[in-house]
């Protein structure tokens, strides 16, 4: 009964904790970087500090570099480059060129949306 109860245990405390990391369906960088084949095809939403950009007006490429609290990832986007250093929430979609034995290659973030910060009054 004893390890009944601790299976039981055990399952609560591993969902709690995804549950947190997800809360508000922010996704963290960490994530996608430790396991990009797990998102490939997929929209989520992200949130930290863009910095590094580049734009290439004769190619039309455009990103910046998002940073969060567990890592970095580069972020392609058609809209205009975000504030550097002040923090954004965007929406994006995650694809990889192949997945090699388990291995992903070729990862892109492009960005789909961009949502408004809240202003405090």
């Amino acid at each position: 009964m004893k390890k009944y109860w601790e299976k039981i245990i055990f399952f609560w405390m591993i969902l709690l904790i995804g549950f947190q990391v997800h809360a508000g369906g922010i996704t963290l960088i960490q994530e996608i970087n430790a396991a990009p084949a797990n998102f490939d095809g997929k929209e989520i939403t992200l949130k930290g500090i863009p910095k590094d950009p580049t734009r290439l007006p004769l190619v039309n490429l455009k990103m910046y570099v998002l940073e969060d609290s567990s890592g970095e990832i580069t972020v392609l986007t058609e809209f205009d480059l975000p504030k550097m250093n002040e923090e954004i929430t965007i929406r994006v979609k995650v694809q990889t060129l192949a997945i090699v034995k388990g291995e992903a290659v070729g990862l892109t973030v492009t960005e789909l949306e961009r949502y408004e910060q809240q202003q405090a009054i």
